[in-house]
């Protein structure tokens, strides 16, 4: 019989797929930025792009601080979320839309990240590999800010935009809160019933 992998074993093996995972978002991010029409958001995925490929070299030290081999081992959660993201790419929405679906896709591998990197860290903490918990919590800490940047894009009036350009005639429609008599919500209601 075998014997039964260890934490440690399980650490490298989560390390070497998110090391791959990072390769292979340093060739999905220019796609991404290529694809935005909001400049703000080609520079948000351009940015990251530059973080990612340090996120590489960091991960490479943490390797060489654990004296392990530099190496990475096929992601397949980071391939299908870029697949759906190539899949997003290939559709005929609008600028606005394709923006906040790009948005959409930038987010999913942030998260998958957030999680892999989160683990990394209480890993590494729980091993006492110090040098390698705080390099993992560096790249932890410029995953949250990425995706934040992206929601405050979003929340920023990029979803908005979409949904307008979804709804243009809504603008002709009265404002919400106001009633077919006139009156806001919350009045009296004193106007109901009068001829």
């Amino acid at each position: 019989m075998a014997e039964a992998g260890t934490l440690h074993d399980a650490f490298i093996d989560e390390l070497r797929d998110t090391y791959d995972a990072e390769k292979q978002l340093t060739k999905a991010l220019p796609k991404l930025a290529k694809a935005a029409s909001n400049p703000k958001l080609r520079a948000a995925f351009e940015a990251h792009l530059e973080e990612t490929q340090g996120h590489v070299e960091r991960l490479e030290q943490v390797f060489e601080s654990l004296e392990e081999k530099v190496r990475g081992k096929h992601c397949e959660g980071i391939a299908g979320i870029i697949d759906e993201g190539k899949s997003i790419m290939e559709e005929d929405f609008g600028d606005t839309t394709m923006d906040a679906c790009l948005i959409a896709a930038g987010q999913r591998a942030e998260h998958y990240e957030m999680a892999a990197y989160g683990t990394l860290v209480a890993w590494a903490q729980a091993l006492g590999h110090s040098d390698a918990a705080k390099l993992l919590q560096q790249t932890l800490d410029e995953e949250k800010a990425a995706d934040k940047k992206l929601s405050g894009l979003a929340e920023g009036g990029i979803n908005q935009s979409a949904a307008e350009a979804a709804h243009p005639d809504d603008e002709s429609e009265e404002p919400v809160g106001v009633g077919a008599a006139g009156g806001r919500k919350g009045s009296s209601g004193a106007k109901i019933g009068r001829r």
